[in-house]
């Protein structure tokens, strides 16, 4: 526990820290902005192609681009951090000059590009990438060894973003539509990584490449290498779209424990999963969890593990409630991400909210799923006591900044309460489904998804998202009584905050529609002291009589 303890104050200095940064340079703006360098091409695909050597810690290899020419422009910008750096840049069988000015490199090309050509770059790199310091949350590349001093290597990129370990184009507005990852690793060990194993090629010195190929589109931060001694074994899930193949990939040191524990797991994880979402969005390319040298990550058809097969977050409930002991969080959480962050991916960082609020809301739904819906609203709101308030949920656009933390547990708990003011759990589903329906396979913003909430509510939910995304205050519903007569307003909230909350006197329930000016009802009031419904984020004041 102690152990557990220092590791998350250890995240939350380093998250916070991060995050007040209140001044940005222009690397920062290189990175987070769709600059002209980057708007006038259309990602098509990357072929990444790579040799992965544990004994010193290299990478060496190539990406090859293939894009689609929206309209004419000179320079292209490839991003690449150090100290990794770019040995050259082929195209047409012309070696193309590349500037670096930081962690960017700008590409002149030779050929003028003509609009709606497709085309091609080769991008030649190599160098030691950057270690993870605290993956996932800190990432870079984890190079271990595993309990028989077999190396064990992974990469984990989200917020540093992936060119800490291979170029690429560097924002998530853009995603290649497939992609195929060749990674060579000595004799003796294997590469996992995304979608399916298309074949692997031995060569003179018994290294061999593994070439795994990705069927949809898959934004940069999912692309993973996982290298290490490991075995795999399988499973199918009766899926929604038909058989849906089930692979885990696990040290072979592990195999006994994991053939015991995760075929259950995924299984009901999925079930639980397409009931709420709808079916898993990438039946071509697979499901796979594979273990990994740190906790875990929503990589896209390779879901990495290291939560040591137990249940819980490390073996703790972060809600406190008794259900987060029910399931293995890693599993769930990291699964979830598949609908929000793999399939809906969020265009700006900023907007990363889009991932971790849905995420954080899809365990409580897996609880309600499997043990009922008073257990998964005692998991949401039981994870209250993991929120901050510190700042506001979005970050600031176009320097790659994340908001507070609280995305996690506030923004599930935002999310519960909006379920609240629906008030139809079919409806509710229905919306979450369409959702991922609608946004398939897209990169979206956060107006798109408020629109799309708003539209399915048939309400404009605008001051509720405001209050909850935007601001660090929780409403406050103040109150007071004169005889039979129930006084009351929304305090300590944005500007036309309107949003209906329920309440009980007594031993009578009513349905409030507070604004910012006073309103009353006539109620009998009998005995007992009002009290909100805990299913609403909110709090509540009783205050003496003007």
């Amino acid at each position: 526990m102690r152990i557990l303890i220092v590791l998350l104050i250890c995240l939350l200095v380093f998250a916070e820290a991060e995050a007040q940064r209140t001044s940005f340079t222009r690397q920062d703006t290189l990175r987070g902005t769709i600059t002209p360098e980057r708007a006038w091409w259309d990602l098509q695909h990357y072929h990444l192609d790579v040799f992965v050597n544990p004994a010193d810690s290299t990478i060496t290899g190539s990406n090859t681009i293939t894009y689609r020419v929206l309209e004419s422009h000179p320079r292209m910008q490839i991003d690449l951090q150090l100290p990794l750096r770019i040995d050259s840049v082929m195209q047409n069988e012309k070696r193309l000059e590349a500037t670096r000015d930081g962690n960017v490199w700008f590409i002149d090309l030779a050929d003028q590009p003509v609009p709606g050509k497709t085309d091609q770059i080769k991008v030649y790199y190599s160098g030691k990438p950057r270690v993870a310091r605290m993956p996932p949350w800190d990432g870079g590349i984890t190079w271990k060894k595993d309990k028989a001093g077999n190396p064990f290597v992974a990469s984990s990129c989200q917020g540093i973003g992936a060119s800490v370990w291979w170029p690429n184009k560097d924002h998530m507005y853009d995603e290649p539509d497939s992609m195929l990852i060749s990674v060579r690793v000595p004799p003796g060990l294997t590469n996992v990584s995304n979608g399916r194993l298309r074949g692997v090629e031995t060569h003179a010195d018994s290294s061999r490449t593994f070439h795994w190929a990705v069927q949809n589109p898959i934004n940069n931060y999912g692309v993973n290498i996982n290298i290490g001694d490991y075995v795999h074994f399988s499973d199918t899930f009766p899926g929604e779209k038909g058989p849906l193949s089930l692979d885990f990939w696990v040290l072979r040191q592990d195999l006994k424990r994991a053939k015991d524990y995760f075929p259950k797991e995924a299984t009901r994880t999925m079930a639980a999963f397409e009931h709420w979402f709808g079916p898993y969005p990438f039946y071509n390319d697979g499901y796979k969890l594979v273990q990994a040298p740190y906790l875990g990550m929503e990589h896209q058809s390779s879901v990495t593990y290291g939560n040591n097969f137990t249940f819980g977050y490390m073996g703790m409930d972060l809600s406190r409630s008794g259900w987060g002991m029910k399931f293995d969080f890693i599993i769930v959480h990291e699964s979830g991400h598949e609908w929000f962050a793999n399939n809906i991916t969020y265009r700006d960082i900023a907007d990363m909210w889009i991932h971790e609020s849905f995420t954080a809301y899809s365990e409580a739904l897996f609880v309600e799923f499997h043990y009922g819906k008073d257990a998964g609203a005692e998991y949401v709101t039981g994870t209250r006591a993991n929120v901050l308030n510190d700042r506001p949920i979005i970050g600031q656009y176009g320097v790659n900044h994340e908001g507070s933390g609280d995305m996690y547990y506030k923004g599930a708990n935002m999310l519960h309460t909006l379920r609240q003011v629906l008030d139809d759990d079919d409806l509710w589903r229905d919306m979450l489904r369409g959702m991922n329906e609608t946004f398939r396979h897209q990169t979206v913003t956060t107006e798109q998804i408020e629109q799309y909430m708003s539209n399915a509510f048939g309400r404009d939910l605008t001051p509720l998202f405001d209050q909850y995304l935007r601001d660090v205050r929780i409403p406050v519903l103040q109150y007071y009584f004169v005889d039979d007569e129930l006084h009351y307003q929304w305090a300590n909230t944005v500007e036309g905050f309107n949003m209906p909350v329920r309440v009980t006197v007594g031993k009578q329930n009513f349905l409030l529609e507070p604004e910012a000016d006073w309103k009353q009802m006539t109620i009998t009031r009998r005995k007992g002291d009002l009290k909100v419904d805990p299913d609403f984020y909110v709090t509540q004041r009783g205050i003496s009589p003007p």
